[in-house]
């Protein structure tokens, strides 16, 4: 049982990073909006892929929630009905929680294969939380945690409802990429205490603390990145995708802070990458974190010297959160060695 739900907690913390890769491509396409209502699409479980799918029809039967466009509009089936040979509008009702009614078949698929990602992980960890019942005698925190977890999930994906709903405001997308993460920290650190036999690690109090001021440095470079990918959807919508020379055309103060605190980041990675192989703590993840860290400063200098080539975006976003995990995931070993330093 034991080791079973240490495999399902990996698997889980898999899929969670599907859809935060997912999610990054939808943002890189700029689809957050494929799928206008939440949590069906259009008013489908399988989303339409042609438009002619949303257009009225004489003779369709539709269903209660379906949707169509019409005069550039949402409409909405208020029962299950059959169409007549003309329109009445006696059947339909405006959607509104939003004016935004446009239909675009690839943005509609990616978002839809980000939800179903989403819906995916979503079910990875309720099996999770009824296997973690195993553990209620002996470690009750991991079944407590396990369904936090769950409700986390849920909470996540009413703040994706609420991202559609907003037509993509911001402030909320920088919210849903932060418990996104928060997700991963929890999932982390069940994977963790689940362990049979936790790896024991050398010990350096120095070093501990430093791993948490970095921990929170790399938090705090991902906000502060996401304000930068606000900004640059706001010029795409200004200047169109084609112009991406001036998606940085007079950046905000956000973005020049960014980019000097990544200088920061990687001074306090390197300082504490020395301290590791130095003392002989034997942290070799934090070979992990030099070698991300190098593709993002990489990634990241693509972005603006070269005009976002493609896929570069995507992987800024992915390999930050792949960063804040394994971090996290040091502090809990250093932690963990703490505590076996102070048995002893």
């Amino acid at each position: 049982m034991f080791k079973k739900y240490h495999s399902i907690a990996k698997i889980t913390l898999v899929l969670v990073y599907l859809v935060i890769i997912a999610g990054a491509v939808v943002r890189m396409t700029g689809s957050g909006m494929g799928c206008p209502d939440w949590p069906k699409c259009f008013g489908h479980l399988i989303p339409p892929t042609e438009e002619s799918q949303l257009q009225w029809k004489p003779g369709q039967v539709y269903q209660k929630g379906q949707v169509i466009i019409l005069n550039e509009s949402l409409q909405v089936a208020k029962e299950d009905f059959a169409s007549s040979d003309k329109l009445n509008l006696d059947h339909w009702e405006p959607y509104t929680k939003h004016d935004y009614a446009q239909f675009n078949p690839w943005h509609t698929w990616i978002e839809f294969i980000n939800r179903l990602f989403g819906a995916l992980a979503g079910l990875a960890t309720l099996v999770l939380a009824f296997i973690s019942f195993g553990y209620w005698k002996s470690k009750k925190r991991i079944t407590l945690l396990s369904w936090l977890v769950v409700f986390g999930m849920g909470f996540q994906a009413w703040l994706g409802a609420t991202v559609v709903y907003s037509v993509l405001e911001p402030i909320r997308i920088t919210v849903h990429m932060v418990m996104a993460l928060l997700i991963v920290a929890m999932l982390l650190y069940l994977i963790f205490i689940s362990k049979d036999k936790p790896k024991n690690h050398g010990f350096d109090s120095k070093t501990m603390v430093l791993l948490s001021i970095v921990f929170v440095l790399t938090l705090i470079q991902i906000v502060l990145g996401t304000q930068v990918r606000q900004f640059v959807d706001e010029q795409v919508e200004l200047v169109g995708e084609s112009a991406k020379n001036l998606w940085l055309q007079k950046p905000l103060i956000a973005f020049y802070v960014h980019r000097s605190f990544s200088i920061l980041v990687v001074l306090f990675n390197l300082y504490l990458a020395y301290r590791i192989y130095n003392l002989n703590l034997g942290l070799t993840k934090i070979n992990w974190v030099l070698s991300i860290l190098l593709i993002e400063v990489i990634s990241g200098m693509a972005m603006f010297y070269w005009d976002f080539p493609f896929m570069s975006q995507t992987m800024h976003l992915v390999l930050a959160s792949l960063l804040f995990g394994i971090q996290f995931y040091l502090v809990l070993e250093s932690y963990n060695a703490d505590r076996s330093h102070k048995t002893l």
